[in-house]
């Protein structure tokens, strides 16, 4: 083994949490981007039950969880200066109005979402605190893109929190399967 591939060696606990955290920021910065372009260049989209919803939507609800993922893992301090680049990245990838609907909205909504989930996480534990914070940030985030980006608030309304809490939903169930998975694997076997 090289000695670089032993130095960088995933066993070590402060290795694999360092990982996990570059993976969840490049994650939350792969859905902001996803969910602009998406929106930018197709708008308003069906998502069924006759509800619209803009086509970045889902991606949009997932940076509200990937955002959560990021304090839990990398802290308070990362977790700010993710949302900063994320509202710059936000103004740069559209229209103007686009640009500061989205960036605004992802400011506030985010910051709201923050907020919310530093209280909870510590009494409730992360799965419950990424519910609440989100439930909390996908409502704000979706009236103040739509208000500002100059879309019909009460025609998208709907399908903006419908998606964004699907999204959610995926998102935290696979999750909790996930730690159920490892905590059953990880416990030790009867005698």
């Amino acid at each position: 083994m090289s000695p670089l591939i032993s130095a960088i060696s995933t066993h070590h606990p402060l290795t694999r949490r360092a990982l996990a955290a570059v993976a969840a920021i490049v994650a939350f910065v792969a859905t902001i981007v996803t969910a602009n372009l998406l929106t930018a260049r197709y708008g308003l989209v069906p998502v069924g039950f006759g509800l619209t919803a803009t086509a970045g939507t889902a991606s949009a609800g997932l940076t509200l969880l990937l955002r959560d993922a990021v304090h839990q893992i990398a802290g308070r301090i990362v977790t700010l200066l993710c949302i900063a680049a994320g509202a710059a990245l936000c103004a740069g990838l559209a229209s103007a109005r686009l640009a500061l609907a989205s960036a605004c909205a992802f400011l506030i909504s985010e910051m709201t979402d923050l907020l919310v989930y530093e209280r909870l996480r510590a009494h409730r534990g992360w799965m419950w605190a990424a519910l609440a914070s989100n439930c909390i940030g996908a409502p704000v985030d979706s009236a103040l893109f739509l208000a500002l980006a100059g879309l019909p608030i009460w025609a998208a309304m709907p399908g903006q929190v419908w998606v964004k809490t699907v999204a959610c939903a995926i998102s935290l169930a696979a999750v909790a399967v996930s730690r159920a998975l490892l905590r059953h694997r990880l416990r030790p076997p009867c005698p």
